[in-house]
This record gives structure tokens, sequence and C-alpha cells, in this order.
């Protein structure tokens, strides 16, 4: 079982050696990268590769490792109490599975994507340590052990808005996805794009990169705002405008709101096009 890319997801050699290497350790993959390169869609393209359910677990500042356990509802065992219910006499009905739970009880393998989890408290990792490492748990209401039947692959990406613990970094295979050099970003846009004119893709790219170069950029654009500023040139026919441009890099491409995401650095791009277009 070994995972190469996929049709949909380009993976560079580092990136599968990675992926199976965790996989043959049995150890969770920790991915971290800027935003938009790809971690999320990473697990879901092993699970299409590999042929094996996915299970995401898409984490908040309000998560609570508890949650990717179970829940027991005991508001609602206390209403049907009162209502006479019958099912209050089996606790059972009341406990809600999480994530793990799930993939802990699954027949077959599956991958288990928790997903920016440095979003959450800075004690989350920790209070997963027991579970994702012998891969089973107690539920103390009904004085049982859920254990894994099948040991699930499990992808965690970061965007490393906090610093995770050291004692859960060392039961992860980490690895950086590096920013797309040149050659692999033509290879995404041609797996999103394979009849696009290559022209148009040599000008966006050159544009692209000349954007994420800007000294003082507070956010670059990413490889998903590449992907949609592309369907947006050819959606409204705006590429043959951007060819012809002969100075576009020292002015703010088309559509550059599919780019650049907030006002500081449309200011700053156009402070740069002011002054490029003084000097010449």
């Amino acid at each position: 079982m070994k995972f190469t890319g996929s049709d949909k997801y380009v993976a560079t050699n580092d990136l599968q050696m990675a992926v199976n290497a965790a996989i043959s350790l049995q150890r969770p993959l920790l991915i971290k990268g800027e935003p938009g390169t790809g971690k999320t869609l990473l697990a879901e393209e092993m699970a299409a590769a590999l042929g094996m359910r996915l299970i995401p677990w898409h984490i908040k500042s309000t998560t609570k490792a508890q949650q990717g356990l179970y829940e027991y509802d005991a508001v609602s065992r206390l209403r049907d109490s009162q209502l006479g219910d019958e099912k209050v006499k089996d606790i059972r009905n009341y406990i809600v599975k999480g994530k793990l739970w799930e993939a802990f009880e699954a027949d077959e393998q599956v991958v288990l994507l928790i997903d920016e989890i440095d979003k959450a408290d800075i004690e989350f990792p920790n209070d997963l340590l027991l579970e994702l490492d012998r891969m089973e748990f107690f539920v103390y209401e009904t004085q049982e052990f859920v254990k894994a039947k099948k040991r699930p692959i499990v992808v965690i990406t970061s965007n490393n808005e906090k610093e995770l613990p050291d004692a859960f970094l060392r039961r992860c295979f980490f690895h950086y996805i590096n920013f797309p050099d040149h050659d692999t970003m033509q290879s995404i846009v041609d797996v999103h794009f394979p009849n696009i004119q290559q022209e148009v893709v040599r000008d966006a790219l050159e544009v692209f990169f000349d954007v994420r170069k800007v000294p003082g950029l507070k956010k670059k654009p990413s490889t998903s705002e590449l992907i949609d500023w592309l369907k947006l040139l050819m959606a409204d026919d705006l590429s043959a405008k951007m060819l012809q441009d002969k100075d576009a890099g020292s002015a703010l491409p088309p559509l550059y709101g599919a780019l650049v995401k907030n006002e500081q650095d449309v200011h700053l791009l156009q402070k740069l096009a002011f002054m490029a277009r003084r000097r010449s």
C-alpha cells in the first residue's frame, strides 16, 4: 500500500515518502505548511487513492478532545426521565459517538483527518495522546473499552497558529509542505486545467510569483488562490487582456481580489504600481 499522489493531487517525492513512512510506522502524519498548500486535500486524496473511507474532524477554537471520543447527553436523559420515556433505562441511548469512535469501530481501515489542530486549546493535543497512541479509550458511563478494530491512518494538519506540545510531536511523523516551485505549480495547474492554453498559464504564473515576491506583503497568495484566479480569468475571458498587458508586473493584475485578500496589500501593490509608472 503506497501513496503516489492521484489524478487530482500532485504529491512531491518528499511528500510521498512522508505519507508512506507514516503508514509504515503506524504513526499520525502531522502536516504543516502555508494555508492553501493542500494539507486538507492531501487527506482526501490519500483516502481516494488508497480506496479508504475518509472520516474528517474539523477542529474549531471551541472543540474539546472529549468530543472526538464521545459526549454524554445528560440533558436529554433528564428530559426523557421527566417524560417517563423507557429509553432512559439504557444510558447508551445518550452516548453520542465522536469521530475517533467512528474510526475505531469501522470494520475496514479508514483515514482519520484531524484538521487544523492548532485552532483548539493548547491542551487539546495532549488530551489525545493516549488514545492516538494505544488506539483505545474508556467510556466511563458504560464501563467499557472502545478499541480500534483496524488501526486508522491518522492525518493531522496545522497552520502553525500555536506551538504543539513536545510529547505530542514525538508521537507523530512530521512533514512540512514547502510552497510549490514553478515547475510543481505548473503540474498542479495542469491537473486542474488540462485544456488551458499554456501561454495563459505561463503569464499567470509569472504574475502570481511576482506578487508573492513583493516585500512587505501581509498575506501572500496561495495555491488555492491561484486556482481560483485562473478560473475567473477563463470564465470572464480576461486571459487575452492579461497577455496583451506588457506591464502586468508593475500593476495590479486583473481580478486581483482572488489573489490579494486585505486592503493593506492592495494599497502596497497600488503604491508600487504608481512608483513604477513614475520611473518609466
